[in-house]
């Protein structure tokens, strides 16, 4: 995950963040895994706000290998997403604009599980959380390369991926 770090700042918030949301992301791994199900656990190597042509949503930057297991998976049929839990990390909103969810992608049927860690920055992301909260539609793109094609993943209620503070202030304007 890259992160920013400022020497006036102290202790880097985002990175603590990211290790925190990596922990929990281990640990409800293992809970599936105790359950039988079959588990991919993705560690992102950068996340971002798309709105292009192609895609709309956040794009998901992973190592080659972790997207190949995914790709595999889905678009080989064998796994179906049909439904997702998202474990939304609450922050205190008025001092940082970092928010991290964990997005579990899951096929109830097949008991396979794709773990999406995610931290973003919710300027950077507005414009893509406005469109999601209006179409009632996020999508999370899973990728290594762009060129090489991603897979996504749809999120019906986007509300759950922000603070409720976030969708406050953007109706008062």
């Amino acid at each position: 995950m890259t992160t920013d770090e400022s020497a006036d700042d102290g202790p880097d918030l985002t990175e603590s963040l990211w290790n925190d949301l990596l922990e929990d992301t281990r640990a409800v791994a293992d809970e599936y895994r105790e359950d039988g199900w079959d588990v991919a656990v993705l560690e992102p190597t950068d996340i971002a706000p798309v709105d292009s042509e192609e895609r709309v949503g956040l794009d998901v930057t992973v190592s080659a290998d972790e997207y190949d297991v995914v790709a595999g998976l889905v678009e080989d049929g064998d796994v179906t997403i049909t439904a997702a839990d998202v474990y939304y990390r609450p922050l205190a909103a008025e001092e940082t604009d970092q928010r991290v969810a964990l997005a579990v992608e899951r096929d109830d049927d097949s008991e396979t599980a794709i773990l999406v860690p995610l931290a973003y920055d919710i300027t950077a992301c507005r414009s893509v959380f406005e469109t999601a909260l209006l179409e009632e539609q996020l999508l999370v793109h899973v990728l290594a390369d762009p060129d090489d094609g991603w897979v996504s993943f749809s999120h019906d209620d986007p509300s759950l991926f922000l603070e409720e503070s976030d969708v406050r202030a953007w109706d008062e304007e």
